[in-house]
């Protein structure tokens, strides 16, 4: 596993003057929601430069050979284009096998956790081959500068991990969950086909009167619905999947989970009964919210000794943009790399 992360960063105490609200009331966030940085990438950077510059890593250090990759798995919520799909971007870009299956998936938050359930069932018709996932995200280019609530949790990043078949792995249980009518929570309104980008679509507002100026071209999120939503879905999930795995919550070494903002980890933690020592919570601070790419860039950050040198027993969850919610248990461990990759980008 690599994380990909660029190596700007812009803390919190230099943004607070992009708002319309006073220094001081924002500064009261600061603690209470973890803001502390987060990782921007260049102007011109798209998502597949974050990809690309993390597979010629891991290519040029001998984890991996070109012949051994039979699919690319690319699971991101902004690609470089409409088309061509950023896994072909990335297949031209290697030049790698015709054989190579190439599949872009339409994911936000729950980008890495789909990645990998799709790993899985190609795995299924690869004999002796590899899938390489990506989880990669550039929001900070589609979230208003001016919009307290979401651009100083929105952080740039990659997650790759390298998945092969391994005749005695343990199982992998998962459960996934949708809600399409909660969709409206997290959305950008335009710039597809159901409202293209306009010079009009790209006029800052107060659309909801509370002080934070968008455009229908960027993110919009209710905090409120979100939080919610979590709140109430993700606890009974996790009690759900362990149940069908088998263990109890003091069986997991490590419950890995999407990193939205520290006050709403330290809520799941305390509703779930999880002590804060057991569920990193410390990513968002450092790097944002990197939506797909939040659970890779957590082990790598937190775990990568761990994860290189023993087997442990996890918990992995991912929630957000569909509504979608999910959770794997599975062993993690022993793995060839796990590293953090500070990219230029």
């Amino acid at each position: 596993m690599l994380s990909v992360i660029p190596q700007t960063a812009v803390r919190f105490e230099d943004e607070v003057d992009n708002y319309t609200f006073p220094a001081k009331q924002t500064l009261r966030l600061q603690k209470v929601m973890g803001y502390k940085q987060h990782r921007i990438v260049k102007e011109d950077t798209a998502t597949s430069d974050l990809c690309c510059a993390g597979l010629e890593y891991i290519l040029g250090r001998g984890w991996l050979k070109r012949e051994e990759i039979g699919g690319i798995v690319v699971a991101t919520s902004l690609p470089d284009h409409f088309i061509p799909p950023v896994s072909s971007v990335i297949h031209g870009e290697f030049q790698l096998g015709k054989d190579v299956a190439c599949i872009d998936v339409s994911q936000g938050c729950v980008a890495f956790f789909w990645g990998l359930l799709e790993a899985f069932m190609l795995l299924e018709h690869m004999e002796g081959k590899k899938v390489v996932v990506f989880a990669a995200d550039v929001l900070s280019k589609k979230v208003s500068q001016k919009d307290r609530n979401s651009y100083p949790l929105i952080g740039d990043g990659a997650g790759i991990a390298i998945v092969e078949n391994c005749m005695d792995a343990g199982k992998v249980h998962t459960i996934l969950y949708n809600n399409g009518g909660l969709r409206d929570a997290l959305k950008i309104p335009a710039g597809g086909s159901r409202m293209p980008s306009t010079q009009e679509t790209a006029i800052l507002r107060d659309m909801d009167g509370d002080g934070n100026l968008r455009a229908l071209d960027n993110l919009t999120m209710n905090g409120a619905d979100v939080f919610s939503f979590v709140q109430a879905e993700v606890p009974p999930l996790i009690d759900e999947v362990l149940d069908f795995a088998g263990y109890s919550k003091e069986d997991m070494d490590w419950y890995l989970f999407h990193q939205p903002n520290k006050f709403m980890l330290r809520k799941l933690a305390e509703k779930l009964g999880v002590p804060y020592e057991k569920m990193p919570m410390n990513t968002v601070e450092e790097f944002g919210n990197s939506s797909g790419a939040c659970i890779p860039i957590n082990i790598t950050y937190n775990l990568a000794d761990a994860m290189r040198t023993r087997k442990s027993r996890c918990c992995v969850s991912a929630f957000g943009a569909g509504l979608t919610w999910g959770a794997m248990v599975m062993e993690l461990g022993e793995m060839d790399f796990c590293e953090a990759y500070y990219s230029s980008l």
